[in-house]
């Protein structure tokens, strides 16, 4: 037990599953005392039986399996595209200089402007069809997800690059058989955090020009004074982001067994 609390030591996996547990445990019970409890107006918070019964209908009576899957594929696609272009430019930046200098002040400046900004040009180049969705997704994750992987190519040891040219290696297998197989458990974890960034773009990408999807639904349902209904659309969202997350890192461990990497 001394461990618990000692910076890096390991700790048993239950004591590690146990303690993210009882966080989800202590959140249900502050939401249920504040619904059941009547300190919240149940306009503003919903017990969580009133959501699970919305859960339920829509489920049963509703389009949400519709939702879920018009939203899940906006987010897949323009995640794909983001990490399809950001991927090798990143390990390029981390790897030249020339390449750096070139493009990451340009990525660094245009990553700090939210991605809902450019939605009403988005709206006047492109329209509000599924382009224009998966372009905010785009824009959300791609300049983020280019400088991380450009700074987990740039972690590299210079060692290893070195040993290989005394090797005999060329330049473009330095590329391939050294920076791209050491670079790659980054990013793959690289990948793993920015799609979750993609899920959080997700209500901003339908929130114009939307008739379907799972921000929409949230959306219609804030204007017609529906918080259980957008409690359910923004736990479903919670819960593809997770099993999203489980699946980037069961993918990690099995291709990297060779690494410890925490969370089990």
């Amino acid at each position: 037990m001394g461990n618990l609390f000692t910076p890096k030591k390991e700790i048993p996996k239950t004591i590690y599953t146990s303690a993210g547990f009882l966080i989800f445990v202590l959140v249900f019970g502050i939401w249920s005392a504040l619904s059941y409890g009547g300190i919240v107006n149940p306009l503003f918070l919903p017990t969580p039986t009133k959501v699970l019964a919305t859960a339920v209908d829509l489920f049963v009576n509703g389009n949400i399996l519709t939702d879920i899957g018009i939203s899940f594929s906006r987010v897949l696609a323009g995640f794909l595209i983001a990490a399809i272009i950001g991927i090798p430019l990143g390990i390029l930046m981390g790897s030249l200089r020339i390449m750096e200098g070139a493009f990451e002040p340009i990525i660094g400046f245009i990553r700090y402007m939210p991605a809902s900004a450019f939605i009403p040009l988005l709206i006047l180049w492109i329209g509000l069809g599924e382009t224009e969705k998966m372009s905010v997704i785009f824009l959300g994750t791609f300049f983020q997800l280019t400088l991380m992987v450009m700074d987990v190519t740039k972690n590299v040891q210079n060692d290893l690059i070195d040993v290989s040219y005394t090797l005999g290696a060329k330049k473009g297998q330095i590329f391939s058989k050294v920076i791209l197989p050491a670079s790659l458990p980054g990013i793959i974890d690289t990948l793993r955090i920015t799609f979750g960034w993609a899920w959080t773009y997700l209500v901003v990408a339908e929130i114009v020009g939307a008739s379907s999807g799972l921000g929409y639904m949230i959306m219609q349902a804030s204007r017609f004074l529906k918080p259980d209904k957008i409690i359910v659309g923004i736990l479903i969202i919670g819960l593809l982001g997770l099993l999203t997350d489980l699946l980037f890192k069961a993918i990690y461990r099995a291709s990297f067994s060779w690494m410890r990497k925490d969370g089990y």
